[in-house]
């Protein structure tokens, strides 16, 4: 009988195997999300800590720099100063977790849609309305640390893929 779950396109998976799976997703939507999270709080350290060792970034669509996440972390920094307001929306997520012939692997590529609406920091007008918004995709690879089990994934690439962006000057 056929899995009424096919989270992986292989035969019948047992329910240990479909909880695993199940916990990996939840595990990497996590990191995901505290991507977005930690950028919009500044958070530097947390985005550091989503990395793998030797995990890097890569923001040159949207006019940035690609390099090991510490020295993006660095960048990125000094670059959200100008903007006293952001908030990054990554949705569409699409995970595929590598297949091991019917069980969960140790590497995850998720690709996402986003929006990012900002506001620069106009000498301080009140105002909270974005005067700057972009989007695309992002494209990330992750894997299971060390081998692991316990749904300790990390990052070892963001890649920012910028569609579009609107400026209100």
């Amino acid at each position: 009988m056929a899995s009424r779950f096919p989270l992986l396109h292989t035969e019948p998976m047992t329910q240990r195997v479909i909880l695993a799976t199940v916990m990996d997703r939840l595990a990497i939507d996590a990191v995901i999300t505290g991507y977005a999270r930690a950028v919009d709080d500044a958070d530097w350290a947390a985005y550091r800590g989503l990395f793998a060792p030797g995990g890097r970034a890569d923001y040159r669509s949207a006019g940035g720099i690609e390099g090991p996440a510490g020295e993006v972390a660095a960048w990125l920094a000094e670059t959200m100063r100008l903007f006293l307001v952001r908030q990054h929306l990554i949705v569409n997520r699409r995970v595929e977790i590598q297949d091991l012939g019917g069980y969960p692997g140790d590497r995850a590529d998720v690709t996402a849609d986003y929006i990012n609406p900002m506001r620069t920091d106009r000498g301080g007008a009140p105002s909270t309305a974005p005067d700057f918004v972009s989007g695309g995709r992002y494209a990330f690879v992750l894997r299971r640390m060390d081998g692991r089990t316990d749904g300790d994934w990390r990052l070892t690439r963001a890649v920012v893929h910028e569609k579009w962006r609107r400026t209100d000057n």
